[in-house]
């Protein structure tokens, strides 16, 4: 199974810290989304997209990306972020988009990641020390799961 993971992790790391662990589990390639050839996706079995939360939407070049890809009919692909409250809900505009993609989106995770963006900085802010090494197991456990689910053609 060849697999890529694409991620935009901005300020501090959070969702590449996660991106990682998927990565290793899954012996994953991993890419920014600055470095990604949108043709070169097609070479992969399942596609990986993480993203930071910004304003309680994903990252702008993420949702980009996913805009610029032609049908994918017949990949999967799954989601995953992390940001300060942690919604699963914040994955829906990319699972959305995927699925209008032609992807089957088998999987999404989220997590809680230190958040200083917007007002948050003005109040020091939140979900400090995140994510941590509870978030890492339970985003090992996901690409378990994701493995699992996987049945390459």
């Amino acid at each position: 199974m060849k697999t890529l993971i694409i991620y935009a992790s901005i300020h501090h790391g959070n969702t590449e810290k996660i991106a990682r662990v998927i990565a290793d589990y899954l012996n994953a390639g991993m890419a920014k989304v600055n470095d990604v050839d949108v043709n070169a996706i097609n070479g992969y079995d399942l596609i990986g997209f993480g993203s930071g939360i910004y304003h309680s939407k994903p990252h702008k070049k993420i949702i980009d990306l996913v805009e610029e890809l032609p049908d994918m009919s017949c990949k999967k692909a799954f989601v995953f972020s992390t940001s300060g409250l942690g919604k699963n809900e914040y994955n829906n505009p990319v699972k959305q988009q995927l699925e209008h993609k032609g992807f089957e989106v088998i999987g999404s995770f989220t997590c809680k990641g230190y958040d200083t963006y917007g007002p948050f900085k003005f109040i020091g802010g939140i979900a400090k020390g995140r994510p941590n090494e509870g978030d890492f197991r339970k985003a090992q456990t996901f690409a378990q799961g994701i493995y699992k689910l996987f049945k390459p053609s």
